[in-house]
């Protein structure tokens, strides 16, 4: 597996934006597929957003398409999830996770069970 931390998270108005960071461990962080996933309390963790191998496609969930925008800095093994006009139905724990089996962006991006390496994730809460 390769170690994913999660960071940028925080109290935020209606409104406001954030910017989330996953740091990974492994050098092989560019060869590989990563998504952003989100659980609200009491719900199940949903797909947000995911990024191909050499960040040149992107794949959203359309509760956040257009809000949203996931990057991938291959030089600093980071990837990105810019969050903007956050509502309160935004509010949830923010997890980043890797793909390794898959460097394309195909079907499965939007299915957790794809993912083999999972951050500890970060609280992003947005007040009304």
């Amino acid at each position: 597996q390769v170690q994913l931390v999660e960071s940028g998270g925080g109290l935020v108005q209606t409104g406001g934006s954030l910017r989330l960071s996953c740091a990974a461990s492994a050098r092989t962080f560019s060869s590989y597929v990563t998504g952003w996933f989100r659980r609200a309390p009491g719900k199940e963790r949903e797909f947000v957003a995911a990024i191909g191998w050499n960040g040149r496609r992107t794949f959203y969930a359309d509760s956040v398409k257009g809000r949203f925008t996931i990057s991938k800095d291959i030089a600093d093994n980071t990837a990105y999830l810019q969050m903007t006009s956050l509502e309160p139905v935004d509010t949830a724990t923010y997890y980043c996770a890797a793909d390794r089996a898959s460097p394309l962006l195909g079907p499965q991006a939007n299915n957790s069970a794809a993912y083999d390496s999972w951050g500890q994730g970060t609280q992003v809460t947005v007040s009304s």
